[in-house]
């Protein structure tokens, strides 16, 4: 048994002693849960009894090959924004086009971003990279915060070192560093961009947990909605409040959607009257098949040597779904004819999904029903892409009053400000459920120091 292992069946058999077997220190957590809006409609955005454990040596190797494949990606934005072929490569839309040719003011790519990912046996697993709106940061800081002096975990630090990971003073550095590098001169003020067209509802708000932590460091922030947004003499507003730095949190697609290229915040982005973190321009990491060109070794044959490396051993072989020839493992193959003969070591997804929508795993399919799957991605912009599996541990709950533990598949999400990954967040899922579960969220994660 690892240390790991040992160090969880040891806070197991915490949950199962005396003082803790009552779950009503789970009570009180949940409570308090409740009371700083990390819950909807009675559940939980962390149903989950135990953090997420990572040695210390496995978070320094998830943070050394997350930060190598975020400058891989880097590197290849800026080989496709240079490349008329490359970009066509992209699948854009127009709009999405004319967005990416415009200059952010800043020189990252990426200001912020989110590696999603499964560690499995130590290894990193790269399956898709979030740079619109990467989420869980500040929920995930808070929960640790939560947990960190529960009772059982008090217990448990007894004997182990637990180190948190956070993000939001991170996040907060990477803003006002792209502002300044955009030429900012005066004290930002900050708009949290987003959709919802009421503030006060009672689902979890991370926008509110950001806005309310810029404020506390001396912003003036506000969460604002686009179809508020307003640019007049050189100026974007949201009513009296004067806006110089957005923090972007809605995706292009989503944008684009909703709203075209004459909308306030498009002309004032091109004006250069407010920084925008990300970047419209981040919409190209977005597409899945950014992952496809990054497998593409003779477009990545003079990246440097450990970039290259961190690609080969964590990022699935993908390709954009097309009636073409490509290569794997150095053979030449029919693409479409290479994934209906290889069924079980494939999954079909949307370019640009990121809500799990319309994912097709090959292992869970027919011959008939993978062929049908491949038609509808022959129509529609999707990736092929080399099956991963999923890291999964137990984790307990409370079900009704009882403690229970239930198998669930782990996903780590590194969280990365200008090039440099600070923190990560654990999203669990129930293993076997199809997609959507109500059995599903956050788990707050912390390192186990050696010689704890």
């Amino acid at each position: 048994m690892s240390r790991l292992e040992e160090a969880i069946a040891r806070y197991h058999r915490i949950l199962e002693s005396d003082p803790f077997r009552d779950l009503e220190w789970a009570k009180q957590l949940r409570e308090r849960m409740e009371a700083d809006h990390l819950s909807s409609g009675g559940r939980l955005l962390c149903p989950f009894l135990r953090p997420h454990l990572l040695t210390r040596r496995q978070y320094n190797t998830l943070v050394s090959n997350a930060e190598h494949l975020v400058s891989a990606i880097d590197r290849m934005q800026n080989m496709v924004l240079a490349s008329p072929a490359l970009m066509a490569r992209m699948d854009l839309l127009p709009a999405e086009k004319m967005l990416a040719s415009i200059d952010p003011g800043y020189r990252v790519p990426d200001v912020t971003s989110q590696i999603d990912s499964h560690v499995n046996n130590g290894t990193l697993h790269l399956v898709q990279y979030n740079a619109d709106s990467p989420t869980g940061v500040a929920w995930a800081e808070h929960l640790a915060e939560l947990f960190y002096d529960c009772g059982p975990v008090k217990e448990f630090r007894k004997k182990h070192r637990l180190t948190r990971v956070g993000g939001k003073k991170h996040m907060l550095a990477a803003l006002l560093k792209a502002y300044k590098e955009f030429g900012g001169k005066d004290r930002p003020r900050i708009g949290i961009l987003e959709l919802r067209s009421s503030f006060h509802g009672t689902a979890p708000s991370e926008y509110e947990l950001f806005r309310d932590f810029f404020r506390r460091e001396g912003y003036e922030a506000e969460i604002v909605s686009p179809d508020q947004l307003e640019y007049r003499n050189g100026v974007l507003v949201r009513g009296g409040f004067r806006i110089n730095l957005i923090y972007r949190r809605i995706s292009v697609q989503e944008f684009l959607m909703r709203f075209d290229l004459s909308h306030p915040l498009v002309r004032a982005y091109r004006d250069r009257a407010v920084c925008v973190v990300n970047g419209f321009r981040s919409e190209l990491a977005h597409k899945k098949v950014t992952l496809g060109l990054l497998t593409d070794e003779t477009l990545t044959a003079r990246f440097p040597a450990a970039e290259r490396k961190a690609i080969r051993e964590h990022v699935p072989w993908t390709r954009l779904v097309a009636a073409t020839k490509t290569t794997y493992a150095d053979q030449v193959v029919d693409l479409p004819d290479f994934i209906l003969q290889n069924r079980e070591r494939f999954v079909l997804k949307p370019n640009d999904d990121y809500a799990g929508k319309g994912i097709f795993f090959g292992s869970e399919m027919d011959s008939s029903g993978w062929e049908r799957a491949l038609r509808v991605a022959m129509r529609t912009p999707y990736v092929v892409q080399e099956r991963v599996d999923f890291a999964k541990a137990l984790f307990p709950l409370s079900h009704w009053g009882d403690l229970e533990y239930r198998e669930m598949r782990v996903d780590v999400h590194p969280h990365a400000y200008l090039g440099k990954v600070m923190g990560c967040s654990s999203w669990l899922t129930a293993t076997g459920s199809g997609g959507f579960s109500t059995t599903a969220g956050l788990a707050p994660t912390f390192i186990l120091e050696s010689g704890g």
